[in-house]
Formats: C-alpha cells, sequence, structure tokens
C-alpha cells in the first residue's frame, strides 16, 4: 500500500465533544425501530431481518460482525435507503428514509449518506481523481471548487501523486482509498460500508480501517462498516453482532 496516509485525526475537535474514546455524542445519527425484511422465494419467504432496533450515535464508528447472509448487506442496504424495509421504519439525521419518494431518496444519497463496497466500484476508465469528481459534478459543484475538493481528499488518503492513475494501474488498497476519498467528496454525514476490506490483505484491510477511524474523529461522521473479519473489529468504539437477521 503505496504512500502515507495523512493524520487527520488531531486538532479538529472542541472541547465537549467527545468521550474518552473520541466518539461524538450529540444524538443518535441513525434509528432503525423494528426494522423487517422479508424476500419471497418460490412458496416460501427469506425473513433477512427480523426485527431490528439500533441506535447509532453522532460521530460513532459501529462495527457489524456476522457471517455471510447473516444479514449486514441487508441492514446496510436499508439503513441508505437502497432498500426498504418490510415493516419497521429507520431516520438518518432525523429524516425518516424509509417513507422517502425514490426522488428524495436519491438527494439523500447524493448528500447525506455515502456507500464504500468490497469491490471498490471504480470506473475503470476515468482516473483517480476523475472518479473522486464523479460525485461533485452530479450536485453541479462550480469547477473551481471541485478541483479543489478532490485535491484535498486525494492527499487526506495520501494519493496525490497517483491522482492521474486509473484503477489497473492502482494496488487493491489504493483503489480503496480513492473510493473512500469519492465517498467523501459531497461531505456527508453517514458513511456505509460493506467488507471494505474483503479484498485486502490484513495489514492493507487494518490501515483502511484505521483510515476510516481518522476521518469519523476528524469530521464527525458516522461511521458503519460491516465485516466478518475479527482483525478489523478492534477500532471500532462498538461491535454488534447479527444473527441470521437478529441483533444477538
Amino acid at each position: 500500500m503505496s504512500g502515507p496516509v495523512r493524520d487527520i485525526s488531531e486538532g479538529l475537535r472542541g472541547p465537549g465533544d467527545e468521550t474518552a474514546a473520541g466518539t461524538v455524542t450529540a444524538g443518535a445519527m441513525v434509528r432503525a425501530e423494528a426494522v423487517v425484511r422479508e424476500y419471497p422465494s418460490g412458496d416460501a419467504v427469506v425473513r433477512a431481518l427480523r426485527g431490528i432496533d439500533l441506535t447509532i450515535g453522532r460521530g460513532e464508528l459501529l462495527a457489524i460482525r456476522g457471517r455471510s447472509g447473516s444479514g449486514k448487506t441487508t441492514l446496510l442496504s436499508i439503513l441508505g435507503g437502497l432498500d426498504r424495509p418490510t415493516s419497521g421504519r429507520v431516520l438518518v439525521d432525523d429524516l425518516e428514509v424509509s417513507a422517502l419518494t425514490e426522488d428524495e431518496l436519491v438527494d439523500v444519497r447524493r448528500r447525506t449518506v455515502a456507500f464504500v463496497y468490497q469491490a471498490f466500484g471504480l470506473v475503470p476508465f476515468l482516473s483517480a481523481s476523475e472518479n473522486v469528481e464523479v460525485p461533485l459534478r452530479l450536485v453541479g459543484t462550480d469547477p473551481a471548487s471541485r478541483d479543489a475538493r478532490v485535491a484535498e481528499l486525494l492527499e487526506m488518503v495520501g494519493l496525490e501523486a497517483r491522482a492521474r492513475h486509473r484503477p489497473y494501474e492502482l494496488s487493491g488498497g489504493e483503489q480503496q482509498r480513492v473510493a473512500i476519498a469519492r465517498a467523501l467528496a459531497n461531505r456527508p454525514r453517514l458513511l456505509l460500508a460493506d467488507e471494505p476490506t474483503g479484498q485486502l490483505d490484513s495489514d492493507t484491510g487494518h490501515r483502511i480501517m484505521m483510515l476510516i477511524r481518522a476521518i469519523v474523529r476528524a469530521d464527525g461522521v458516522t461511521a458503519v462498516v460491516a465485516t466478518h473479519d475479527p482483525a478489523m473489529l478492534d477500532v471500532a468504539d462498538r461491535v454488534v453482532e447479527l444473527r441470521d437477521g437478529l441483533l444477538v
């Protein structure tokens, strides 16, 4: 994983903004209330989530652990408005996202919620800087502000020297750092990461988690990370476990 990750965790918090662990605690950023998600499967019904009650504080880094098929991805998708619960409701920043129209959800996903995926999801024919630029173009950011924000983000993740490289010219860790920079482009308040270290070796994966940790502490972003890797859990403020669609 070439290039240092700049330390962004110091000097950006005021007094009274954190606990001893560095977590901002000014109320709830996410509230899931009795969330059920069911899918038809032939003549049967698959209950992916079986009544989830979960509150996530502002500025908290929450890790959701569980085996494949436990419901982690389904829960992240519902928290971020990519999917809707069969019953129950989800509030993000006091907005009931589970009741929004599709157009309203698009706006939430562009401005409030950001996603990081295991497979990186970069556009292969765009450079690192162009990939980071995409969300800024979607909301109509002016060119000068766009260029400054891209440069700031690539410096933050230690990739300013790789700005013109395309994904195939980057390592897995570098691609994931570009994906994180892209997710942060529009200054989201909620970052959802689905197995962000799943394709990386353990050392690189731990550095990615430490980068997410630094972003949470520096900017007060709330982050929810789904993982089944025990080595990734030590940097979280809190860990919950999903098993067969239930929090245990």
